[in-house]
């Protein structure tokens, strides 16, 4: 008899601040490495698609081909589907799914993606072997994951750093490695890869429009996120705390030389 699945705590929680920060993303800024290796007719399954963006916006890539899209939160995948009627895109198809126990057949798709998904599982390579299983032979999983001890930011500020050091701490105490990009090859290979392109990539953000938004989703999230939740039950932080970080947050966001980098590792996995 097989061992149930492990049930992962996400971090970052469902708040309106994260899904607005994960609204910004878009197939050519999170999964440009994978673009130039798609093919019109793909059928493609995108693992863990959040509130869709990245996931429609392949869907416009793959115009006769087809995107599955999963999540184990229903009600985003309802924000998702309404987005697709918007878009009139009709080779979306959207699920509840879970990635250690994919209700698809073996060799089902030509590409499976996974795009910030890694990071929150308790069990990576277990996930990357049923991605493998769903994956067609010759076909492509590709996976991107940030890696949040290579981040780095301009002007210092103790805040920040108590805030990476937090949510580094957070995530492990939820089983997870907040550092995922640097370790994806190796999870690969542990899963039974063996033809693996490696790549790296970077969101910059330094304009004041850039740092305005993604330094007040921050600021929001530090303190009304599932991530300050954790922090405080966990006893990682109080309230305080949380409330110096948002302040951080707002002071880096008004700072005209504030400069931040997410580092973020990339691998294209034939199965």
């Amino acid at each position: 008899m097989s061992n149930p699945p492990p049930k992962d705590t996400y971090t970052h929680g469902h708040h309106a601040s994260v899904l607005r920060s994960h609204s910004w993303r878009t197939a050519q800024n999170s999964a440009g490495y994978l673009l130039p290796m798609l093919g019109t007719s793909d059928r493609l399954l995108d693992v863990g698609c959040g509130v869709g963006t990245i996931t429609l916006d392949l869907a416009e890539l793959l115009k006769e081909g087809s995107v599955t899209g999963i999540e184990p939160v229903e009600g985003v995948l309802a924000d998702v589907a309404t987005a697709a009627q918007q878009r009139s895109l009709t080779n979306v198809t959207l699920e509840l799914g879970d990635v250690y126990d994919l209700a698809y057949d073996d060799d089902t798709f030509d590409v499976t993606h996974a795009h910030q998904v890694l990071q929150h599982l308790s069990d990576p390579v277990a996930a990357l072997r049923q991605m493998r299983r769903v994956t067609k032979p010759g076909g492509l999983v590709a996976v991107r994951d940030a890696d949040y001890a290579g981040m780095f930011w301009a002007p210092a500020d103790p805040r920040l750093d108590r805030w990476v050091d937090t949510y580094r701490k957070v995530a492990h105490r939820n089983d997870a490695d907040p550092d995922a990009g640097r370790h994806l090859l190796g999870w690969a290979q542990e899963a039974g890869f063996t033809d693996i392109t490696t790549s790296a990539s970077v969101w910059v953000f330094a304009t004041p429009e850039d740092r305005a938004w993604w330094g007040g989703t921050w600021a929001e999230r530090s303190v009304s996120s599932a991530f300050a939740t954790q922090a405080v039950e966990y006893g990682l932080a109080d309230a305080a705390d949380l409330a110096d970080i948002s302040a951080a947050w707002n002071d880096w966001t008004a700072e005209p030389a504030g400069f931040f980098a997410v580092v973020h590792a990339e691998i294209l996995a034939r199965a």
